[in-house]
């Protein structure tokens, strides 16, 4: 490793370490990442998880935010080998009578087809999606107010509506479709319905169903990681692999130093350079739930009871709002449900590099309690069976993840919490500590830009982003 004084080096290079990277470097600045595994990407990396030659994605698959992301939309990515592929439906959501919500990209296409429900529909995401690229931006960042009045009018106006709980903003609907569809999408939040602000999944992941899609990147997650590390080569940028940091004096020369790490592990790593305060903070940083993981292999596309179901990128499973609501509170509860929710996507029906011809990959995980032990395999079968008779006849092979596994893949996924921590109102802008500025810490070199910093969980980059900015003010813009 070069000894010469880098302006910053990164800890780990999921998309918030190279986003943060990528900002700096951009500034003409030197820059370093060093990645502790083999490969690149944290939650954006593929592998062969069942047999040679099967592309599975290991952690994130579909990504509305990495699309919506004001950082990577500036990047030129489709330049650097990223091909997005966007499914002819979104989001599909069945139910047991054989009928499902299919959100299309176009918004009055879906809301003609959620019948009574589609007027509601136009009127609570029709606004947010029509007015999607100036509010991610807003929605993507710290705590803030806009300078312009007409923006912070926007952004108030949707924060007034993202802070209710899931349960009264569905009381928009009134049909066991349209509440379903609703539900889906708002166990992103990964809260239980009756929080306040878990709504805000159900409006954002609806809304960019419509305003930018919900797309895969051809051949699997780690070509989005791929893409921006050839950003990060272009603008000079190095990354080390196989680079484990577990004291701060393995790291090279440096003006700053940008860790995408979990509040634990950066506390291991700085230690006493944090401060008593700051680092009590660090330790009641309070991460949510887990998640359950299982990749299949199939001789054939799923078999769904519903067969327009197979032009969705993505389906959730789970039936009615009402089962939904109670399968996410039993988690929430630190029980494991019967019948949890299982997120799905079925990226080779549209990607043909992730399989043979004439076989398929599925990808499917649920909530656990943080730090579960118990396997979810044969209750997330269940739940696709349940919608698609015969699912069990087509698997070929199948690979299990549970919160410990995902954790070992991946050192920020503290007991399979794949968002970098609880993200409820007592977090969501205050992560990892109250601070004027999040990123920052008692020490003035040192930054955290991992999802554990606002605006928290998803493939976007932006964490990354605004931790990078925060260092080139305070320390690097000498």
């Amino acid at each position: 490793m070069a000894a010469e004084l880098y302006d910053a080096v990164v800890v780990g290079s999921g998309p918030n370490g190279l986003a943060a990277a990528i900002t700096i470097a951009r500034t003409g600045r030197a820059v370093a990442v060093f990645e502790a595994e083999s490969t690149i990407g944290g939650g954006m990396r593929s592998a062969e998880l069942t047999v040679p030659g099967v592309v599975h994605d290991i952690c994130s698959a579909i990504h509305p935010l990495a699309r919506s992301s004001p950082l990577f939309r500036q990047l030129g990515l489709e330049s650097h080998g990223l091909e997005w592929i966007e499914p002819p439906i979104q989001i599909g959501h069945p139910l047991d009578d054989g009928s499902a919500a299919l959100i299309r990209r176009d918004l009055a296409e879906t809301a003609a087809s959620l019948g009574s429900d589609g007027t509601a529909y136009r009127r609570l995401i029709g606004p947010i999606a029509g007015r999607w690229d100036s509010l991610a931006g807003d929605i993507l960042a710290p705590l803030h107010v806009p300078l312009r009045p007409d923006q912070a009018a926007v952004l108030a106006w949707f924060g007034a509506l993202a802070l209710q709980p899931a349960s009264w903003l569905a009381r928009w609907f009134e049909t066991p479709l349209g509440r379903a569809a609703f539900a889906g999408c708002a166990t992103h939040s990964i809260l239980s319905f009756s929080e306040p602000a878990s709504g805000a999944g159900g409006l954002v992941f609806l809304a960019t169903a419509h305003a930018v899609g919900w797309p895969m990147p051809r051949g699997g997650s780690a070509r989005l990681a791929d893409a921006l590390a050839g950003v990060l080569a272009a603008e000079g940028g190095i990354i080390f692999t196989d680079r484990r940091i577990e004291r701060l004096d393995e790291l090279p020369p440096h003006r700053a130093a940008l860790f995408d790490v979990s509040p634990r592990d950066m506390l291991e790593i700085c230690g006493s350079r944090l401060g008593s305060a700051y680092s009590a903070r660090l330790r009641n940083f309070r991460h949510g739930a887990g998640a359950f993981k299982v990749d299949l292999l199939l001789d054939g596309p799923i078999p769904w009871r519903n067969p327009e179901l197979t032009g969705a990128g993505t389906v959730h499973l789970g039936g009615t709002f009402e089962e939904i609501a109670a399968s996410e509170a039993e988690v929430q509860a630190g029980r494991i449900p019967d019948r949890p929710f299982v997120l799905l996507a079925q990226p080779s029906l549209f990607d043909p590099t992730r399989a043979p011809a004439g076989q398929h990959v599925a990808w499917a995980y649920c909530h656990v309690p943080n730090g579960s032990d118990v396997d979810m395999t044969e209750r997330i079968l269940g739940q696709i069976e349940r919608f698609a008779p015969g699912l069990r006849d087509r698997v070929v092979a199948q690979h299990s993840m549970g919160p410990a596994q995902l954790e070992a893949h991946n050192a920020n996924y503290v007991g399979g919490d794949i968002v970098g921590g609880r993200q409820d109102v007592r977090q969501l802008f205050t992560r990892p500590a109250v601070r004027l500025d999040p990123y920052s810490t008692p020490d003035r070199r040192i930054y955290l830009c991992s999802a554990s910093t606002p605006p928290g969980g998803g493939v976007h980059g932006m964490c990354g982003y605004h931790a990078a900015r925060s260092a080139l003010r305070r320390v690097l813009s000498a």
